[in-house]
Parts: C-alpha cells; structure tokens; sequence
C-alpha cells in the first residue's frame, strides 16, 4: 500500500529467458528490471523513482537455482533469501545461508533475490560481505547472448559497471569446504537493518583468512593486513590452532583498519573519535573476534 499513487509504467515485458530479458532492456533503455521488487517498490512508494516501464524477471527460471561448475557453485541471480537460507543451501556455502536468513522478516525473504541485493548496492546488504570475504563473481548477460565475468568487489567498488541493456544473470563462488561465518549488530532484537557486519572465511588450501566488513561504508571493506597478519598466527597443521589473545588483537586491527582514527591535527594534535563512531568500531572489532573464534572452534 501507498498513500499516493505512483504513476503507472508504460509497459510491462515478462521475458521467460535471461536472453530475452536483455533484448527486452535494449530496445526500451528506460525499463527498469525487477525481480524481487523490495527496493524498487519502496523507492517507488516514497517518490524517488517512476520507471517508465518495468521488464519483471520472475518467470526466468535459469536464474533461480544453482549448478557446480568447477570446483564453483554458479548461483542463480533470481535465488531469493528464502530459498539460500534452507539447510541444502546452507551445507554448500554456510555464510551466505546465514546472511540470508537475517536478511529480515519472511516477506522480505521470500521476494528478495541475490541479485537483487547485489544490484541495489546497498551498504546494509547482507549478502555483499560474503560475497566480497568469499572473492565471488559475477556473470554478466549482455546483447546477442553475450556473457562477461566481473568481481563483485569491482561493481560495489564502481570500479565496473554494468552497461545498457546488461542485466546480473549469475554468481560464481568458490566452494570451499572450509569454515565461514557471518554476524550482525542491528539497533534492536530480531531481524533488522545492520549497523554492522562481519563475514569470515577460511581456506585451508592456500592458508588465508579473509575478512569482509559490511554495514559500514558505501561498500564492503576488506582489511587486508589484518587478514595476512592473523594467518601467519594460525597453526594450519595442527588442528588450526591459535592463541585466545590473537583473537582480541585481530578484532582490534579489523577495527581500527576500518574505521581508523582522525589524521593528525596541524599541531599535531589528534582528536578523539566521537562515542558513537568509537561504539561502532568496539562492535566492529567484536564481531571479527567471534566471526574468527567460530571459524576457528
């Protein structure tokens, strides 16, 4: 519901293929792609878009499961929250599962889509940290049945974009069948947006740690220091041991990578960081303590 009317959208194309959805994008450059529909209806019932026509991508069935492909799981952009946060799901890529499931109330995951989350970009998307901890890529549909791969990371960075006509079709993520967490702080119990967000994920294979912070800045932040520092600690041989005081320090470095302190006074002087930003880098660095501890136990 609305308590204005928005204005209607000229035309409405419900493509059944992902190709036909691209074609429908390119020849109306004004249309707008929904899956889901939960940011783009609330940015429609609060006046801040009218699209000039819609092309729906519900019916495209291609997009809306999964498939192994080398070592990959190549997702769906049509999966929504409901179905990613399932127990099938959640063996095959456990961060993401649970990301998913506090995505929000059961309206908002039956309808939200990965892509959708990935495309709107949003600083509190819960999938993105994980996509970024877990170095995932995106496949790319074009015209003419074209397909190109870009990093998450590069499209939330806006280092890529996505051109006319080009729509998210998949998501290619590395399975791999190590630890991986996620955690968020909200302002209040239950589902909510996220005031903070930790992924975590280990691999075994090459020896690393990767760290993904959400929540926090326009994208996901990555603190690469801190990841190198705490994989050098751990005992990959013996069980992935790690001292308990490693894991207050790599809380504090994730923190302080992310949200560092005010650069230095022309005299010298620093000033402090104001209480909430302190509050919010306290929460940041414990939810890299216990994403990490869980990883680790």
């Amino acid at each position: 519901m609305t308590t204005h009317a928005p204005q209607a959208a000229q035309a409405v194309t419900l493509p059944a293929s992902l190709d036909e959805a691209v074609a429908a994008l390119a020849a109306m450059p004004a249309a707008v792609p929904v899956a889901g529909g939960t940011d783009l209806m609330a940015a429609v019932n609060s006046g801040q878009l009218r699209p000039a026509a819609l092309v729906g991508l519900g019916r495209i069935s291609e997009i809306r499961g999964w498939q192994y492909q080398d070592g990959h799981a190549l997702l769906g952009a049509g999966l929504t929250h409901a179905r990613m946060g399932r127990p099938d799901f959640a063996a095959l890529i456990p961060a993401l599962a649970a990301a998913a499931r506090a995505a929000g109330p059961p309206q908002i995951r039956n309808a939200g889509t990965l892509g959708g989350n990935i495309a709107s970009a949003s600083p509190t998307g819960d999938a993105l940290p994980v996509l970024a901890a877990l170095e995932a890529t995106l496949v790319v549909a074009g015209p003419g049945g074209s397909r190109r791969e870009i990093p998450v990371s590069h499209l939330l960075a806006g280092m890529e974009m996505l051109r006319g006509g080009e729509l998210i079709g998949y998501v290619r993520v590395p399975l791999l069948h190590a630890p991986q967490v996620f955690l968020k702080a909200t302002g209040r119990t239950g589902p909510g947006r996220a005031i903070a967000s930790v992924s975590l994920v280990l691999d075994p294979a090459r020896r690393g740690v990767r760290c993904a912070v959400g929540a926090i800045a326009p994208m996901p932040l990555r603190p690469l220091d801190a990841e190198q520092w705490v994989a050098s600690l751990i005992d990959w041989d013996n069980n992935r041991a790690l001292v308990p005081e490693a894991l207050a320090a790599f809380g504090e470095y994730v923190a302080a990578a992310c949200i560092p302190d005010p650069a230095p006074e022309e005299d010298g002087s620093v000033q402090p960081l104001p209480p909430a930003v302190l509050h919010l880098r306290r929460t940041v660095a414990a939810l890299a303590r216990r994403a990490l501890g869980r990883a680790l136990s």
